[in-house]
């Protein structure tokens, strides 16, 4: 296995995943903003996001569609790998070699051969999703182009067998994960999430509400903008009411609060506190 790579005049190191239980980690910005497509049919129509001082563009190939919410949990296996290595001592890199079988094990699927092949069209989708974005960019006028993954390839033996999976992550997913701040311990049971809006929600919800009593609130248009979503606010609200009512998501609870002024909210907070008092006043707008 190649100990190091140039990539764009760089020399990276080799980083090597290891297997065993270690804790799900998350990036935040991934969990704040409209990044991944959340339906499983492919998606070409590009996300185009601003609000405020934020702006996303995310683009996709018409071979590949679009990188999806379950694609990130490639993500989240690489955060997770990157902020335990460091956590004990050892160094990291952009540069990372694993094989199908930790990373499908990692993120709560079977070795089937029909996994190996979902994972390798997510690797796909993420290496041709090219997203541009003014987040952590310091100037006003600078925006940052990258892909979720710059290049990754499958090393085989002479009988065609896999040896493993070598990916290099770009900077800009790299240097979030490596700051302390902007990472989140998130909830194994997310990986059995199989709504895309539900998986959606859970990242939303973990990153404003986290654990603090009282949880969080937000204005349903508003989650709608946030979602990056396709469906029309019409059938998004009907989603949100049948996933209020299964109440899927690991660790919190949820409700829907229609306000005086017409305008509905959802709420939700942990599991265990007691349950938030109805709003009666005009309802605003979280961020």
């Amino acid at each position: 296995m190649t100990g190091r790579r140039t990539y764009q005049g760089q020399q990276l190191e080799l980083f090597r995943a290891r297997s065993g239980e270690i804790a799900a980690r998350d990036a935040q910005d991934l969990m704040s903003w409209p990044f991944f497509s959340l339906g499983k049919s492919r998606r070409i129509t590009p996300i185009d996001f601003r609000m405020g001082d934020v702006s996303i563009r995310v683009e996709a190939t018409a071979e590949h569609g679009m990188a999806t919410i379950w694609d990130a949990d490639v993500l989240i296996w690489a955060a997770s790998q990157i902020v335990d290595a460091r956590d004990r001592g050892l160094s990291t890199s952009r540069f990372m070699a694993s094989t199908s079988y930790e990373i499908l094990t990692f993120i709560g699927r079977t070795d089937s051969g029909l996994n190996y092949d979902r994972l390798k069209a997510a690797l796909d989708r993420l290496q041709s999703t090219t997203i541009v974005t003014s987040i952590r960019q310091p100037s006003e006028r600078r925006r940052h182009r990258f892909s979720w993954i710059a290049e990754w390839k499958e090393r085989l033996d002479a009988q065609g067998r896999s040896l493993g999976i070598e990916l290099i992550l770009p900077d800009w997913f790299y240097a979030g994960v490596l700051d302390d701040a902007l990472v989140l311990t998130i909830d194994r049971d997310y990986f059995g999430l199989t709504g895309g809006l539900e998986r959606w929600l859970y990242r939303l919800v973990r990153k404003h509400g986290g654990r603090q009593s009282g949880g969080w609130s937000f204005d349903v248009p508003h989650l709608h903008l946030k979602s990056g979503s396709l469906s029309p606010l019409r059938r998004f609200r009907f989603e949100l009411r049948a996933i209020v009512q299964r109440q899927p998501l690991p660790g919190y609870r949820l409700a829907l609060d229609d306000a005086p002024d017409g305008r509905q909210r959802l709420t939700f907070q942990p599991i265990g506190e007691q349950p938030m008092p109805r709003r009666r006043g005009r309802a605003g707008v979280a961020s």
